[in-house]
């Protein structure tokens, strides 16, 4: 458990700084292809201008070339990727607490050796898209196909390999394209978007038992509510504004992911 528990934050912090990277080439159009570049001037960066935090604490958050303010969102995704990961590895050697309204419907499944390594690979899918959805979805209010629909394809063939029911995820499939359609077609596209479809559709292959995804959407919609309704009070936000759901879905997600 050490070693995975220290290869875990590592590669997360490596996973959270490409995601950085991902998410601004996806926005402004660009190619994956080639070295990273600085967002502010587009000068090449370096090895040493990309190690996950420490490059940010030793150029004191500014860039090394045009010395303009690096956004705080780089270093604060890298641990928290770093942190997710590893919490990853201490849900599966069964160090985290659990919510014990969901002991009777959660599969028996005893995982081992590759198998259990499999699970570990399978979760930290499933962060790697949760937090993405997070950031992109606050920060740009869009979803991107190119990251959801392979994330899901890829958990699918996973889960089936980890003895995960198909017809389980396809139940969770119907319940998520109908809970969604309705209120797409019944708000007339107004209430959410078709990106919260497809998140949706993710969420629904990821924790692929129907009865768990109904509370990953119960506790999505109860954050959602509280943390809107705070926002009102304190002005933060009218009751016409609107609001992305894509980051309220990805914290039930985490918190049934890591405490189920």
């Amino acid at each position: 458990m050490v070693f995975w528990l220290i290869f875990g934050f590592i590669f997360g912090l490596a996973i959270g700084s490409f995601l950085n990277c991902l998410m601004w080439r996806l926005y402004h159009k660009k190619s994956m292809l080639g070295r990273s570049i600085c967002p502010l001037c587009g000068h090449q960066l370096s090895f040493r201008d990309n190690i996950p935090i420490i490059s940010f604490i030793l150029l004191k958050g500014h860039c090394r070339y045009c010395h303009k303010k690096i956004s705080i969102q780089y270093p604060l995704v890298e641990l928290i990727s770093g942190l997710l990961f590893s919490l990853v590895v201490l849900k599966n050697f069964g160090y985290l607490p659990s919510f014990n309204f969901l002991e009777n419907y959660l599969p028996i499944i005893q995982v081992r050796g590759g198998m259990l390594a499999l699970q570990i690979i399978r979760d930290w899918l499933g962060v790697f898209t949760l937090l993405f959805i997070f950031v992109y979805d606050l920060k740009y209010q869009i979803i991107e196909d190119i990251v959801l629909l392979p994330a899901a394809g890829i958990v699918f063939i996973l889960n089936l390999f980890l003895g995960w029911s198909w017809q389980g995820m396809m139940i969770s499939l119907f319940l998520a394209l109908v809970f969604f359609g309705l209120q797409y077609v019944l708000t007339k596209a107004k209430g959410i978007g078709l990106g919260d479809i497809r998140i949706g559709i993710f969420l629904a292959v990821f924790f692929a038992n129907f009865r768990i995804f109904l509370v990953v959407l119960f506790l999505s919609y109860i954050i959602g509510a509280l943390i809107s309704l705070i926002l009102i009070i304190f002005k933060e936000k009218k009751w016409s504004s609107q609001i992305p759901l894509g980051p309220f879905l990805s914290l039930g997600g985490f918190l049934i992911l890591f405490f189920s």
